[in-house]
């Protein structure tokens, strides 16, 4: 099985300025997915305070990432990317297992 998640070099240098911006006791980030949304299902990010035994860790770029092991399949071969626009800035999931993307960008189906 290849990488779960691949990041971008914009991703993984977000990831590094959070982390090194972030309370002391956090330990890496975390994306999961949980139902909500118009189109079903949105991605989480949080800061982790401690390892999830079940989590699968991604090392990519110098950056771990810990995937919720209920998020994997859905996220299988996603990369995730950091853009920076004039009035936002938000991490995106481009994910081939989508189906179908909400208008607003903020949920998705698979």
């Amino acid at each position: 099985m290849g990488q779960i998640i691949k990041l971008s070099d914009n991703a993984a240098s977000r990831i590094k300025e959070i982390m090194s911006d972030s309370e002391k006791n956090a330990v890496g980030v975390r994306v999961s997915v949980k139902s909500g949304g118009c189109a079903g299902m949105s991605y989480v990010m949080e800061y982790l305070k401690e390892v999830n035994p079940t989590d699968e860790l991604i090392e990519d770029k110098g950056v771990k990432v810990y995937i919720d092991a209920a998020a994997v399949m859905y996220l299988l071969g996603t990369e995730m990317d950091y853009k920076k626009e004039d009035f936002s800035s938000t991490f995106v999931f481009n994910n081939p297992n989508e189906t179908e993307r909400c208008g607003c960008g903020e949920s998705f189906k698979v």
